[in-house]
C-alpha cells in the first residue's frame, strides 16, 4: 500500500517503539484491549440505498444505485454486481485524486469478493428479460475520514446501504410484450433486493516481531504492523473470503483463533446493522403518512381568523340591514299611525259637523234622544255579566275577611263588597219563605244541650 508507506516515514522511532511495548502489555494506545472493537455508528439518508458508518475515527458513506443493462453471455438470466471506491485526499493527504490507485482497487477487491462469491445477493432476481435486460446493482463507496481500517468500514456501509436498497418496480408492454416500462414510485412501490446473507468483513493486525494480533487496527497501527489478514463471515459462521497482505507468515494456529473471534465479532456487527435497518425502515413507513408541519398549522391558523374577521364582518353587515330595516320599519309605523290618527280626527270632525244626528238617516228615529241611546247600550253591556255572576254557585263559602287595602300614601280605602256578597244581602232582605222557618238540626242541638 503506497499511501500508507508515505505515510509510515512521518512517524518517529519512539512512536513505532511505544505502540509495540505497550502491546506487550496487552495495552493498545486508544486504550482498547488487543481483541476490541471501536465504536461502530450506523446512519442513512433520506433516499433508499445510502448510508454513513462511523467506526471511530474513519468515516465511509455508501451509495448503491441501479440501471437496466444488456447481461453477460455467459449468464443472460443474471444481473450484475460491481462495486467503486474513491480515496479523495480530503481523507488522507496520502491518497491521490483522479485515477484510483492500488489501495483503491485492492478495498473494491476485498469487499466484493466477500459479497459476489458468497453470493449474498441474489442476481438472478435482477433479471427482467432473459438475454435482454437485467438490472445492473453499482456500489459506490466514498471515504470521508481516514481513521484506519477502512475494509470494514467499507463493508458495513456497503451492505447497510444493500440492505436499504429499493430498486423500481418495471413490467412488460407494447405491442410485441417486449417493451420494459418502468414504474415511478409514486404508481408502484419499489421492490427490494432479496439478500441471502450479511457477509462481515473483519480485519486484523499482526505488529512486532512477536506477531501481536489486534483486531480492527488504526491507521497509526497500520503504519507499524508488518501484516494483516481480512477474514468475511457471516452469522452461520461460514467462511466467505480470506484476504491476507503483508510479507509476514501467520501460523495456522494463529489463523484458526483469528476466525473464532472473527465469527463472534461478525454476528455483533449483524445484529447492529439489522437494527439500524428495521429503526430505519419504521421511520420510512411513518414519513409515508401525510402530516400537517408547523407551516401548514400556522396557514389554518390564519384562514381561520380570517374566516372569523369575514364572519364577524357579515354579522355586523347584517345588524346594520336589520337596524336599517327597523328604522325605516319605524318610520312607516309612524307614518301610518299619523295617517290612522288624522284618519281618526278626521272622523270626529266629521262627526262632530254631522248635526243631522240619527234622525237624518232613520226616519222613524225623530225626537230620539242620542245620548239616551248610548246609555241604554252601555247598561245592556253591563247587565250581561251581572246575569252570569247570578247564575254561578252561591253555596260557596264566603270569605268574609277581607283585607283592608292600602294605597301608596297609607290612605285607607274602604273595602269593596263582592258581588256574591251583595247578592246573597238581596236574598236576605227578601221575602221570607218555609224554608227558612226551620231551623237546622245543628241549632237545635245547641238550643237543647243549653237547656
Amino acid at each position: 500500500m503506497e499511501q500508507r508507506l508515505a505515510n509510515t516515514w512521518r512517524m518517529t522511532i519512539n512512536e513505532k517503539k511505544f505502540i509495540e511495548t505497550s502491546l506487550l502489555s496487552d495495552i493498545r494506545v486508544d486504550g482498547r484491549r488487543p481483541f476490541d472493537y471501536r465504536r461502530l455508528t450506523i446512519n442513512f439518508g433520506r433516499e433508499d440505498g445510502s448510508s454513513e458508518v462511523q467506526l471511530g475515527q474513519t468515516h465511509v458513506m455508501g451509495v448503491v444505485t441501479s440501471q437496466l443493462v444488456q447481461p453477460y453471455r455467459d449468464r443472460p438470466n443474471e444481473g450484475t454486481l460491481s462495486i467503486y471506491t474513491e480515496l479523495s485526499p480530503m481523507a488522507d493527504p496520502s491518497f491521490e485524486a483522479g485515477r484510483p490507485g492500488e489501495s483503491a482497487v485492492e478495498l473494491g477487491r476485498i469487499i466484493d469478493r466477500g459479497l459476489r462469491e458468497s453470493w449474498a445477493v441474489d442476481t438472478e432476481s435482477l433479471c427482467v428479460v432473459a438475454g435482454k435486460v437485467v438490472w445492473s446493482i453499482r456500489i459506490d463507496i466514498h471515504i470521508l475520514d481516514n481513521g484506519g481500517n477502512l475494509v470494514d468500514a467499507a463493508n458495513i456501509a456497503a451492505l447497510a446501504a444493500l440492505s436499504t436498497f429499493r430498486r423500481p418496480e418495471c413490467t412488460l408492454g407494447g405491442e410485441d410484450g417486449q417493451e420494459v416500462i418502468i414504474h415511478p414510485p409514486e404508481v408502484r412501490e419499489p421492490v427490494p433486493l432479496i439478500i441471502h446473507h450479511l457477509p462481515v468483513a473483519v480485519t486484523f493486525g499482526f505488529i512486532g516481531k512477536e506477531n501481536t494480533v489486534v483486531i480492527d487496527p488504526t491507521h497509526f497501527e497500520e503504519a507499524v504492523m508488518g501484516g494483516s489478514m481480512t477474514a468475511t463471515l457471516n452469522t452461520n459462521e461460514d467462511v466467505c473470503a480470506i484476504q491476507k497482505a503483508g510479507g509476514v507468515g501467520v501460523l495456522p494456529s494463529v489463523i484458526m483463533q483469528c476466525l473464532r473471534i472473527a465469527s463472534v465479532k461478525a454476528g455483533d456487527i449483524t445484529s447492529k446493522i439489522k437494527n439500524a435497518v428495521e429503526s430505519f425502515n419504521t421511520e420510512r413507513s411513518l414519513r409515508k403518512i401525510k402530516r400537517h408541519t408547523s407551516s401548514d398549522v400556522v396557514d389554518v391558523s390564519e384562514t381561520a381568523r380570517k374566516v372569523d374577521i369575514e364572519l364577524s364582518t357579515n354579522h355586523m353587515d347584517r345588524l346594520n340591514l336589520l337596524s336599517e330595516d327597523r328604522r325605516v320599519a319605524q318610520r312607516n309605523d309612524m307614518k301610518v299611525d299619523c295617517q290612522i290618527i288624522q284618519g281618526i280626527s278626521k272622523r270626529k270632525s266629521d262627526a262632530k259637523s254631522f248635526s243631522g244626528g240619527p234622525s237624518s238617516w232613520d226616519p222613524y228615529s225623530k225626537g230620539v234622544d242620542s245620548d239616551a241611546l248610548r246609555a241604554s247600550f252601555a247598561s245592556r253591556a253591563v247587565i250581561a255579566p251581572m246575569k252570569k255572576l247570578q247564575d254561578t254557585k252561591v253555596d260557596q263559602p264566603i270569605n268574609k275577611e277581607l283585607k283592608q287595602p292600602i294605597t301608596e300614601n297609607n290612605s285607607y280605602v274602604p273595602p269593596i263588597e263582592p258581588i256574591e256578597v251583595t247578592n246573597a244581602k238581596l236574598q236576605t232582605n227578601g221575602e221570607k219563605t218555609l224554608i227558612d222557618a226551620i231551623k237546622p238540626k245543628h241549632r237545635r242541638r245547641k238550643a237543647s244541650s243549653q237547656k
